[in-house]
């Protein structure tokens, strides 16, 4: 399918769940970082013609990363009359969250929490908006690797484009016309204050996965796996303890 049709496809399937939800959502509502990831999701979703509440929601940020998320903010304000936009600061919120559990201070834990605060955030603001929050993991990620925070990115209600590989999300940010810059930025998942990079942490280029996650013979399958196999608990269903008859 070209990037065109895939467009295409990706918004309508939107729209078209959402139409056909028993309680119709009045909105869709998405956290935007100023990464390829969230502006393409952020653009088809705004493509549906529903109303689209996009918040950018800095902990701490990059400056870099930051300003990327208000540009795409503002090019989305300026190409669709259904957005609405919200910059909403978590850095108090988490101050206070670290503070509260310094006795429990772990570095990993508190970048994660970063992005469990902003899923709540994300679900506050549907409440408020009778709305969903849409996914923005890409296939390497949430199925390959499970490169994302359990209950955090990964807590959504639905996933637009995670059966579109890294690759293939580079080729529909072109085609939705997505700031170059975005395009050209290092992908990164902003929880962390030295900026490191998504391929820094996972040791590979996105290309190599995406190799490694189909063909059985490429040189990298062995750490793909290897991966894959320490984040299998959440791409998997919660165990649950069945009690006997």
């Amino acid at each position: 399918m070209t990037p065109s049709k895939k467009v295409k496809y990706i918004s309508n399937w939107i729209k078209t769940y959402v139409d056909q939800m028993p309680s119709k959502a009045k909105s869709l509502v998405i956290g935007i970082s100023g990464g390829i990831d969230s502006s393409v999701s952020s653009t088809l979703s705004a493509m549906t013609g529903l109303k689209t509440i996009v918040l950018t929601m800095p902990i701490k940020q990059n400056v870099n990363q930051h300003d990327l998320s208000l540009k795409h903010k503002e090019w989305l304000i300026k190409n669709f009359k259904n957005v609405e936009a919200h910059t909403i600061s978590l850095d108090k919120l988490f101050e206070s969250f670290s503070s509260t559990l310094n006795k429990f201070e772990n570095e990993h834990g508190f970048a994660n929490s970063r992005a469990r605060l902003r899923m709540t955030t994300l679900y506050q603001v549907a409440a408020a908006n009778k709305g969903i929050v849409v996914g923005t993991g890409n296939k390497v990620e949430d199925f390959g690797v499970g490169f994302y925070t359990k209950y955090g990115d990964g807590g959504v209600d639905i996933s637009p484009i995670a059966d579109c590989n890294k690759t293939e999300i580079w080729e529909l940010g072109k085609e939705l016309g997505i700031l170059k810059e975005i395009i050209d930025a290092p992908p990164t998942d902003g929880l962390w204050d030295d900026g490191r990079t998504d391929e820094g942490q996972l040791g590979f280029k996105y290309e190599d996965l995406e190799d490694a996650m189909k063909n059985p013979n490429s040189p990298h399958r062995k750490e793909y796996e290897k991966i894959r196999k320490q984040n299998l608990h959440k791409m998997e269903p919660i165990p649950v303890c069945k009690i006997p008859s």
